[in-house]
Order: structure tokens, then sequence, then C-alpha cells
């Protein structure tokens, strides 16, 4: 699993590159949760380049959108490949966390 990220404005964009499941998760998880804790209240998560994700890998999204929404901030994803769009659609989270097709859209009005 590769984390990149970087600022726009006072968002963090969050590329994930992988596999995101039992074993890459926590590293995720950490990461997150790093980011939050100094500070950041709005995430954008690049998944075009995410090849896999696991249960565990959507538990740690919604688990991080739960903790911004409680804090006030904001957590969405975007560029969904066809193979983690299906997975988010059979799972619904589709319509538990903010889904945008690319990040202009996804920034948009964050």
């Amino acid at each position: 699993m590769e984390i990149k990220t970087r600022d726009e404005n006072d968002i963090k964009v969050i590329y994930l590159e992988g596999e995101m499941d039992t074993s890459t998760s926590p590293e995720v998880l950490s990461e997150l949760d790093n980011l939050r804790n100094n500070g950041v209240k709005k995430m954008l998560l690049n998944l075009e380049k995410l090849d896999f994700i696991s249960s565990a890998g959507l538990r740690v999204l919604l688990a991080t959108a739960q903790q911004l929404k409680a804090s006030g901030g904001d957590f969405r994803v975007c560029q969904l490949n066809k193979e983690i769009k299906e997975v988010f659609d059979i799972s619904g989270f589709s319509t538990l966390l903010m889904v945008f097709d690319n990040e202009a859209k996804g920034i948009s009005g964050m």
C-alpha cells in the first residue's frame, strides 16, 4: 500500500495505491488518524489507483468519515475505478460516503 498526500488549501488530498485489505488497512487507519489528530478536518481520498478494498478497508473509511463528521469535518472519496465502484455499489458505501467523479468535484463546496 502506498499513501501519498497533498494540500489543497485546507483540504488534505490522499492518494491510495495498491490493495487495502486486512494487512494494509491498519496502516491506512494510522495515517488517517495521524492527519486527523494533527488538525486535518477535511479529507478527500483519491481511489483511482486502489486495486482492491476489503471489508476491513471499508470499515476504515467509514470510521474516519464518522469521526470527521462528529468533529465538524468533511470526508469524501473520488475517482473510484470500475472495480472499487462496484464494491462501493454492492456494499451500499456509495450512499454512505460522499463519492465524486474527480478531485475538482470532490473539493468543490468542501
